[in-house]
Order: structure tokens, then C-alpha cells, then sequence
């Protein structure tokens, strides 16, 4: 039997949130920053919206919900960044109105963990 989280993952792919599938028209195919990311993808025993391997980037699209999931959310990036990962909240708002803005701030995130990885030092989240 496979692991839940796969086909919790294999699940969530299939019915993706309207902000989910604007965002991914924009990182697919190394679009942004050059970087591969995969959605809806199993870490640890959660399954976050878009994740590059490369750069341990992590980005959640925060619908209406997350107002309500504030302490949850905020309990489990600080989880991610304390296992290397960099957690990046977009607003799924900001995602219909400014995607060209959300594509800046995931370049800068991505170019902040490759200066990290050419210096080796952490960059700040």
C-alpha cells in the first residue's frame, strides 16, 4: 500500500485551487529563476503547494482559511526552517492581482538561497 501522503499528494494534484494552477502556469518548465519545482509535494508528514529540491524552497498559496490557521501554519514553517527549508507564503490574492510581483519575490528567494549555497551561509527567511 502506498504512503498516505503520496496519494494525499496524487489527490491534491488532480484538484488544484485556481491561484494553485495560475502559479504553476508561471514555475513550470523553469520559468521562474531557472528553477525546477514540483506541486503539491510530500515533506515530512505534510504536502506543501510547490517545492524546489534544489533550493529547499518551499511556497504555500494561502487562501481565505489560513486567516482562521495562523498558529498552524506559523508552528509549521518555523518546523520547515529549523530542517533547512525556506518557507514562502503568497496570498492567493496577490496571485490574481500581481503575479508578476509573486514571480519577483520567488526569483529573490530562489537568488538569496544561491548566494547561500555559493558562500555557505544561511540566508535569512
Amino acid at each position: 500500500m502506498a504512503d498516505p501522503r503520496i496519494r494525499r499528494a496524487k489527490r491534491l494534484r488532480g484538484s488544484p485551487t485556481d491561484s494553485e494552477q495560475v502559479l504553476w502556469q508561471e514555475l513550470r518548465s523553469r520559468q521562474v529563476g531557472g528553477a525546477r519545482f514540483r506541486r503539491q509535494h510530500p515533506i515530512e508528514r505534510f504536502v506543501v503547494d510547490f517545492f524546489c529540491p534544489e533550493f529547499r524552497l518551499v511556497i504555500e498559496v494561502d487562501g481565505d482559511v489560513h486567516a482562521f490557521k495562523r498558529r498552524e501554519d506559523e508552528a509549521r514553517d518555523a518546523e520547515r526552517r529549523r530542517r533547512g527549508f525556506r518557507v514562502l507564503r503568497v496570498p492567493s490574492v496577490d496571485v490574481f492581482e500581481s503575479i508578476d510581483g509573486v514571480c519577483m519575490e520567488i526569483e529573490r528567494a530562489i537568488e538569496s538561497q544561491r548566494a547561500a549555497a555559493f558562500d555557505g551561509t544561511q540566508p535569512p527567511d
